[in-house]
């Protein structure tokens, strides 16, 4: 392994799992990318139309906001990786299915595995809506590790 990309959304369980992942790539001499998909305002159109009947200057405001997330979750995990030795670069892409956003990064990255946080969705949601981590899983040819939490970490390479 010397590229893994390692998606987060900045939760804390993400954080970990970036933590972990850091210690993987130093530990086996990899570079990691950290990834952060951002979704599509759904009711507004894509974020490049979305506010589009607002004053600009409001517009820029409001869309700086919703940027504003993933910056600050990339960069602390840039700043983490750099304070490890690793190196690492970042990467914010928007999408309305994340899965497949992490997919194609990892891909178009020429990356060897891809690592992130399992969000256990329950109930209804997870009937609805399936799990992030779940359609990686089943949709990457990339081995995928997941990060369950402390002394919780499962793997699956593809078949």
């Amino acid at each position: 392994m010397k590229h893994i990309l390692i998606a987060t959304d900045g939760s804390d369980l993400a954080g970990k799992a970036v933590a972990e992942g850091i210690r993987l790539a130093g530990a086996l001499g990899a570079h990691i990318t950290f990834l952060t998909v951002t979704a599509p305002l759904a009711t507004l159109g894509d974020q490049g139309t979305a506010f589009a009947g607002l004053p600009e200057a409001v517009r820029r405001q409001a869309l700086g906001y919703l940027a504003a997330d993933a910056d600050q979750t990339l960069s602390a995990a840039l700043n983490e990786a750099k304070t490890a030795g690793v190196s690492a670069d970042s990467l914010i892409v928007e999408n309305r299915h994340p899965h497949e956003a992490i997919i194609d990064a990892a891909m178009s990255r020429s990356a060897d595995m891809i690592l992130m946080a399992s969000h256990g969705r329950s109930g209804i949601k997870a009937v609805l809506l399936g799990s992030v981590t779940q359609k990686v899983l089943t949709h990457s040819d990339l081995p995928v590790l997941v990060y369950r939490g402390p002394d919780r970490v499962a793997s699956r390479s593809p078949a």
